[in-house]
């Protein structure tokens, strides 16, 4: 064991402390949102959600607007697409499972980030990214069966699932894009692309506009401003930290969204939490790499020399 950690780099770097910072916010969202479909239908809220985003960082950022391209145009409209279904979908599962399941179902985009490559960029996954994606699905079918008793996943799990893959699709995105555009504008332009995605989603499912009340619109308000801060700190971020060490930072999530549940009483079955386990061990095992040791050089090569390798 000591050997294969001696293959590692665990130096952190600035970005990737903010980073950690905000999974664990992140984490403790499921249950603010889990609480606002109380008082609100799923596409509305994400609407609102993401048009305060918007609103927040344009206020910020309007001398920035100026100089936008098309480039930074395209780029933002993807990325905002892929929010959009990611955290509709997210919130629409809130109402039938819990914070906690919710969450761990949500890891599922790490190993599924490779397997996405793989289909749309041709780039094959390596043999650790197929164990984890393995593991992570046994363990999706663990945290759902408790439910059922069947072992099978029901309609808030689908749902949540189809979240997972947009959210891979939107760390794809980002970081194709990143370094190539800038931060601000882009995610104003992405920001306020879910907004308009969500609130147009609520024709053809038939939601209504609910009725304000404080409490919504505290959480409303609240999660826009901290989504704004998400999505700038990913986009900052992810221009010098590599996509590996980024989605193997964001595994924290599942672990705080399940902490934060169970301080406000829920309980997921041994069965369930297993499944969560296997879940973030698979996320885990799909970004491990070790690197072959160095051929020897004339003079002696000392072991600290051997570090991560990242993709």
């Amino acid at each position: 064991m000591s050997a294969l950690l001696r293959r590692y780099q665990l130096s952190v770097k600035p970005q990737e402390a903010i980073l950690i910072l905000i999974t664990m916010f992140w984490g403790g969202t499921f249950l603010a949102v889990q609480y606002a479909m109380t008082m609100s239908g799923p596409f509305f809220f994400v609407g609102l959600r993401f048009a305060t985003a918007a609103l927040a960082v344009g206020l910020l950022s309007l001398k920035s607007l100026r100089g936008l391209t098309w480039l930074e145009v395209k780029a933002g409209v993807f990325i905002g697409v892929s929010i959009a279904i990611g955290y509709s979908m997210q919130t629409w599962g809130l109402q039938t499972i819990p914070s906690s399941k919710s969450a761990f179902i949500t890891a599922m985009y790490v190993p599924l980030v490779p397997v996405l490559q793989w289909i749309c960029l041709g780039k094959m996954p390596g043999v650790m990214s197929w164990v984890g994606v393995v593991l992570a699905f046994i363990g999706l079918v663990f945290l759902a069966g408790p439910e059922n008793t069947s072992l099978t996943l029901g309609a808030g799990e689908i749902i949540t699932l189809i979240s997972a893959l947009a959210i891979a699709a939107e760390i794809i995105l980002i970081s194709a894009w990143a370094g190539k555009v800038d931060i601000k504008r882009v995610t104003i332009v992405q920001l306020a692309t879910a907004s308009i995605v969500a609130f147009a989603t609520m024709i053809p499912a038939g939601e209504s506009v609910p009725t304000f009340t404080p409490g919504l619109l505290v959480i409303a308000l609240g999660l826009g401003i901290f989504s704004a801060i998400i999505q700038v700190t990913m986009n900052w971020a992810q221009r010098s930290v590599s996509p590996t060490r980024a989605t193997v930072i964001y595994t924290g999530e599942p672990v705080w969204a399940g902490i934060f549940g169970r301080i406000a009483g829920e309980r997921l079955p041994v069965l369930a939490l297993l499944g969560g386990a296997l879940i973030v061990l698979g996320v885990l095992v799909s970004e491990l790499k070790l690197k072959r040791k160095k051929k020897e050089a004339p003079l002696p090569v000392p072991e600290n020399e051997l570090q991560r390798h990242e993709s």
